[in-house]
C-alpha cells in the first residue's frame, strides 16, 4: 500500500438564488465542511475543490463542472487515498420506466438542473484504484439511494419513530413537475436570447414520452446535447456501456435521509448563530466537533440521527450504506485533531456554522435567464 496517502474532496453547495426553489444553507454547508476537513481531518486545501452558486462565484456547480471535478479527483487517486464528495442542495427520485426497475434512480440537482444520477456516480466509483475509498455525504432529498447496491447499515429498517419538522423548515427537493416547467422556461428563454435551439426541437422534447421524467430527459438532451446523465442517453443499458453493479465494499454513502424522505433546509436562527444550514450537515459537523477522538462511519451516523431528533426533526432519518468493514472504519480514515479542529473550523458554542461533449448552451446563459425565477 502507498505510504503517501492523500485526501481529496469535491464540495458542492447549491442555493439556487433568485429562483422559486431557492434554499438558504447549502453554500454555508459546503464552506463549513471545507473548514472542518482541512483543520481536523488532514486535507490539504489544494486538494479540496469548492463549487458554489453564491453571487460572484466563478466556479458554478453545474453538472459539467461537478462531473469534471469528480473525474479529476478519481483520476488522480492512488492506492490508499481517501476521497470525499459532499453535496448540499436539491434531490429528486423517479421510476423512469415501471417495466424496467433499473431505470429507477435518485439524482442530485446541480445549479443548471442537469441531473446527476446514482448510475453516474457509480461509473466514477468503479474506476477507483484498489485500496482507495470514496465517501459521499449528501444533504439532499431522496439521497438514500445514491450508491447502487450498497449494503444498508443504518436505513429504513432501523428508522426511528418520527415527528413532523417545524413549519418554517424547507425540504431540499424539487418536484418533477416543477423541474419540467423550469426546463421548458429555460429552453424558451434560450431560443429568444440566442436562437441556439430550434422551437420545433423544444416542442418535440416537451411532447416526448408519457411520463414527466422522460420529458425531463428529452429537454435536458435538447439543451445540453450528450452532456447529460447516462440515464438519458439513447439505449441506456448497463451491458452496452460496460457498467456493472457496485459491490457492497465500493463506496460509502452517508445520506441525509432515506430514499423516500426529504432533507431539511433550516433557516437562520439565534440558536445557530444567525446562519442557515442543512439539518444533516449541521448535525454531522456538530457530532464531529463534540467528539474526543475518531468516529467510525456507523458511530457518526447513529449520533447524527440522535441530534436530528433533538432539533425537532423526526421524519428525516440519515442513513449509512457501505460494507460491514467500512461501517466500522474511521470516518474519512483519519484520527481527528481534537486539540485544534473545532475552533479552527469556526465552531464555537452556539454552533456558528458558516453553512463530456461540449454543451450546446453556455452555462452562463442559464444563469442569466433565471430559469426558475417566480
Amino acid at each position: 500500500m502507498s505510504t503517501k496517502c492523500k485526501k481529496r474532496a469535491v464540495l458542492v453547495g447549491c442555493n439556487y438564488p433568485n429562483t422559486i426553489n431557492e434554499l438558504s444553507g447549502c453554500v454555508n454547508d459546503a464552506k463549513a465542511m471545507r473548514e472542518m476537513i482541512v483543520s481536523r481531518f488532514g486535507f490539504d486545501s489544494k486538494n479540496v475543490e469548492l463549487l458554489t452558486d453564491e453571487p460572484g462565484s466563478t466556479y458554478k456547480p453545474t453538472r459539467a463542472n461537478i462531473t469534471a471535478a469528480l473525474k479529476k479527483m478519481v483520476v488522480a487517486a492512488k492506492e490508499g487515498d481517501a476521497l470525499l464528495f459532499h453535496f448540499s442542495g436539491h434531490g429528486v427520485v423517479d421510476l423512469i420506466d415501471p417495466h424496467q426497475p433499473s431505470k429507477k434512480g435518485e439524482a442530485i440537482v446541480p445549479c443548471d438542473l442537469n441531473l446527476i444520477f446514482d448510475v453516474d456516480l457509480g461509473q466514477l466509483i468503479q474506476q477507483l484504484p484498489s485500496g482507495s475509498s470514496f465517501t459521499i455525504v449528501s444533504d439532499s432529498c431522496h439521497s438514500g439511494g445514491l450508491i447502487d447496491k450498497s449494503k444498508e447499515q443504518i436505513g429504513p429498517h432501523s428508522t426511528l419513530r418520527g415527528i413532523a419538522p417545524p413549519v418554517d423548515y424547507k425540504a431540499r427537493g424539487i418536484s418533477l413537475g416543477t423541474l419540467f416547467d423550469c426546463l421548458v422556461t429555460a429552453a424558451n428563454v434560450i431560443i429568444a436570447a440566442q436562437g441556439l435551439l430550434a422551437p420545433r426541437a423544444v416542442d418535440n422534447a416537451i411532447n416526448t414520452g408519457t411520463d414527466t421524467m422522460t420529458g425531463i430527459g428529452s429537454l435536458l438532451t435538447t439543451i445540453f446535447g450528450n452532456n447529460v446523465s447516462l440515464k438519458f442517453l439513447p439505449h441506456y443499458e448497463r451491458d452496452i456501456l460496460n457498467l456493472r453493479s457496485l459491490t457492497e465494499d465500493e463506496g460509502i454513502l452517508l445520506s441525509g435521509c432515506q430514499a423516500n424522505e426529504f432533507s431539511i433546509d433550516m433557516p437562520a436562527s439565534d440558536k445557530t448563530g444567525g446562519k442557515a444550514f442543512g439539518a444533516f450537515t449541521y448535525t454531522v459537523l456538530k457530532v464531529i466537533k463534540d467528539s474526543n477522538g475518531a468516529l467510525t462511519n456507523k458511530q457518526l451516523m447513529v449520533k447524527a440521527r440522535n441530534e436530528i431528533i433533538k432539533l425537532g426533526i423526526g421524519q428525516q432519518h440519515p442513513c449509512l450504506y457501505c460494507s460491514d468493514e467500512n461501517a466500522d472504519a474511521a470516518f474519512l480514515g483519519h484520527q481527528p485533531n481534537t486539540t485544534t479542529g473545532a475552533k479552527a473550523a469556526g465552531f464555537e458554542p452556539g454552533f456558528s456554522i458558516t453553512r463530456g461533449r461540449n454543451c450546446k448552451v453556455n452555462n452562463n446563459v442559464l444563469d442569466r435567464c433565471a430559469l426558475l425565477r417566480s
